[in-house]
């Protein structure tokens, strides 16, 4: 079995890892402070590191911000080919993607009694042990960059623990990311993290919604173009490409870009230049390509409406971001972080959600995700005007967002009681309109989901205009322009 090394300032921690490790048959050494674990790890082989992310103990050397960080970059330096693997308390955003950016191979809560805790800690050294053993050295992500003034992206749950490694593994290495998700769960953002950590971090970060801006202009935007190569083309125009020379292009809703300009696309990701519409010349850019899609692109390629070559070319690394249905425990803290975020800008004499209202926060379905939580508190504080935010608001709110989003298996005799009723109650005057709200909301909704966001499609089929089929998706928040606002405002 392997020979394992714990650095811990606790002995008591130390011993107790110890014991479980020797019982699951792995030999196991103890160093309880800096020095003496890197010496140990230059002095003797092992296959596995286990290390403590937060140092307080006497004599230790002083790390930066508290944190384990420079430990590890000192011993994937001195062993670059033994994993280490990560234990911690408190994991944050930051430190869970700065570590594994400094080497570390895993990063998981340190284990208690929790037998859940322990066995993920069990299956992070046997995957760092069979790694070792094949010979497959942990990646090293780069320098070490400032970290945020302020998280970007929150969540302590362990599916955005599992998000933050793969941010940190692929952020340094030049590779094309994949970005997936349903709207509304930061796809953004998670781009934004990634050229934060990558060396191009001081570059151009460029932002392309392909899904707001109509075909016959993407390409001149994504390459731009030549006087004279379209009637309206005057002047030169120089494209989103051009402008993130050295840096990063996010395309947003990837999955919405015609097959024409799929195909330019996939040649500048092949030979790294552009073409300018009506140039004849190619002109080499050095940019990064991050993409997102909320689409399922397996079944675009089947009905032929995405490249299946493209497809590979972006898939080098994949993220998939969850829902907020699935990363429930994380409701507190995102609400608290919106609290805090608008309630000076809306004038709120408390930036605090009452315990009791969170419980009703976390019975939500929440189609919409993060961003439909944002909305959310953001209409709470602005109900609650002057006063503070109450349990009550909160259900007021709620209601609210469920009048305007009925459940599809909502029978219109139901529905129409169910609006009568509230004209009843004197809660409506506008029953009729109310009502057709409603209809139209959830006729418009399956259109263009059933037309993969095609809106001229979705305009033959319901008889309408191109233009009011644009209206009628942007007044119930339908419209691709308004899944591209990021979950939390870009930091003046």
């Amino acid at each position: 079995m392997a020979r394992i090394l714990i650095i811990d300032d606790d002995p008591a921690v130390a011993t107790g890892l110890r014991v479980v490790l020797i019982s699951e048959g792995y030999e196991v050494e103890i160093a309880t402070t800096v020095e003496e674990g890197l010496a140990l790890a230059q002095a003797e082989e092992f296959e596995v590191v286990v290390t403590d992310l937060h140092w307080d103990a006497p004599g230790s050397r002083p790390l930066d911000a508290g944190t384990g960080i420079k430990l590890i970059e000192d011993l994937h330096r001195t062993k670059p080919q033994v994993p280490i693997v990560l234990i911690t308390a408190r994991p944050t955003t930051d430190t869970t993607i700065g570590a594994i950016k400094a080497g570390a191979f895993e990063y998981v809560t340190k284990p208690s009694t929790n037998e859940k805790e322990m066995e993920e800690f069990l299956a992070a050294v046997r995957k760092a042990a069979e790694s070792y053993r094949r010979g497959v050295e942990t990646v090293h992500m780069g320098k070490e960059i400032n970290s945020w003034s302020e998280d970007a992206i929150v969540g302590r749950s362990r599916v955005m623990q599992d998000v933050y490694k793969e941010i940190g593994r692929v952020a340094a290495k030049p590779v094309t990311v994949l970005i997936r998700g349903e709207t509304g769960t930061g796809k953004e953002l998670v781009a934004r993290a990634i050229k934060q950590h990558s060396d191009r971090a001081a570059q151009p970060f460029v932002v392309v919604n392909c899904a707001a801006i109509p075909e016959t202009l993407l390409e001149s935007e994504l390459f731009g173009h030549e006087p004279g190569a379209f009637t309206d083309a005057k002047v030169r125009r120089i494209g989103r490409f051009e402008q993130a020379e050295g840096g990063t292009i996010f395309l947003d809703e990837i999955g919405d870009m015609s097959l024409s300009t799929q195909v330019k696309l996939l040649r500048v990701l092949q030979e790294k230049s552009i073409q300018r519409l009506g140039g004849v010349e190619p002109i080499p850019v050095d940019v990064r390509v991050l993409a997102a899609t909320h689409r399922i692109l397996e079944a675009a390629i089947q009905e032929k409406q995405f490249r299946s070559d493209l497809y590979y070319r972006l898939n080098d690394a994949v993220i998939m971001l969850p829902p907020l249905r699935d990363r429930r425990e994380d409701i507190p803290d995102l609400v608290d972080y919106f609290m805090r975020r608008y309630g000076p800008q809306l004038g709120a004499v408390s930036t605090t959600m009452p315990e009791d209202a969170i419980p009703l926060l976390q019975e939500q379905a929440w189609p919409g995700n993060v961003r439909e939580l944002r909305n959310v508190v953001r209409k709470a504080l602005i109900l609650a005007r002057k006063f503070p935010v109450t349990k009550e608001i909160v259900a007021e709110v709620l209601k609210q967002t469920t009048m305007a989003r009925p459940t599809v298996d909502q029978s219109l005799s139901s529905l129409v009681a169910e609006v009568m009723e509230r004209a009843e109650r004197g809660e409506t005057h506008r029953a009729e309109g109310d009502l057709m709200d409603v209809v139209e909301r959830e006729l418009y909704s399956q259109a263009i989901r059933l037309a993969r966001n095609d809106q001229s499609k979705a305009a033959r089929w319901l008889g309408v205009s191109r233009p009011t089929m644009r209206d009628k998706l942007i007044r119930y928040g339908l419209h691709p322009t308004q899944a591209a606002e990021s979950v939390v405002p870009e930091k003046n």
